[in-house]
């Protein structure tokens, strides 16, 4: 009578050296690991051919405004996104200071998006009505005088710089080419809708209708000039207010647990 222990062993010795047989030829350790490769790759790749969209819809969403974008470009060319990132994740001493975790949706009119990694300053995905302008005003020209321990520098030359955007229609028509959902009207009045958002004294028309949520007044204080403050100030206010994210998040959910 064969020992089962022995037969156990027997069975063991024969796949252990069937594994090594597979490690020790290089031919047939390549084709396992490209057949791997393969399938992983098309069960990643394959679904990407019948969805329009990877990123999930979310109520509210909308281009910048022209004053918004234009305060985002100074934001880009002034190096801001080199100490503050745009991406709360979703971890829980993050989503206390910063506040609920960031979607992917919020950042989808973004080119190039502003992600980050650096925060030598805090994130400032959700900074939209967190302070007020007259405080962003202050911060700009001297962060010290607000936050004592602060190590940005100042920017008091943007409130003494008159805001001058070479060709606001250029620029959204731009934008429309990758993909920004702006229509005729909001390319053909880029310029009126400029002036109007930061100058309580030029008429706004259906700036409100045509970008919902659009906060429409004079943010650096002066309702004189229209300032490259104005623009950075708007677009900072902006960050973080257009979606609901309790009911965003909620959505998210639902189309993860009916894998839609």
């Amino acid at each position: 009578m064969t020992d089962p222990v022995v037969e156990e062993n027997a069975e063991t010795a024969e796949k252990v050296t069937g594994h090594k047989r597979l490690e020790r030829n290089v031919t047939l350790l390549g084709v396992g690991a490209l057949v791997a490769v393969s399938i992983g790759g098309v069960v990643e790749i394959a679904p990407l051919f019948w969805i329009d969209n990877t990123i999930e819809e979310v109520d509210g969403m909308r281009p910048y405004t022209p004053l918004e974008q234009a305060g985002r470009d100074i934001y880009i060319r002034e190096g801001c996104y080199t100490c503050h990132s745009q991406m709360i994740r979703p971890f829980p001493d993050e989503v206390e200071r910063y506040g609920h975790y960031s979607l992917a949706a919020e950042s989808m009119y973004d080119h190039p998006f502003q992600w980050g990694s650096k925060r030598t300053g805090p994130d400032l995905a959700r900074v939209g009505g967190r302070y007020s302008d007259e405080w962003h005003v202050q911060h700009l020209i001297n962060p010290q005088s607000v936050v004592p321990e602060s190590i940005m520098p100042q920017y008091s030359f943007l409130a003494d710089t008159n805001l001058r955007v070479a060709d606001p229609v250029a620029t959204l028509e731009a934008l429309a080419i990758v993909g920004v959902p702006y229509s005729e009207t909001d390319i053909s009045m880029a310029a009126e809708d400029l002036a109007s958002q930061g100058d309580p004294n030029v008429p706004a028309g259906d700036l409100l209708d045509r970008y919902p949520k659009a906060q429409v007044r004079d943010f650096d204080g002066d309702p004189d000039r229209l300032t490259e403050m104005d623009a950075l100030i708007a677009y900072l206010q902006v960050l973080g207010t257009l979606v609901d994210v309790n009911s965003a998040a909620a959505q998210e959910e639902l189309a993860s647990e009916t894998g839609r």
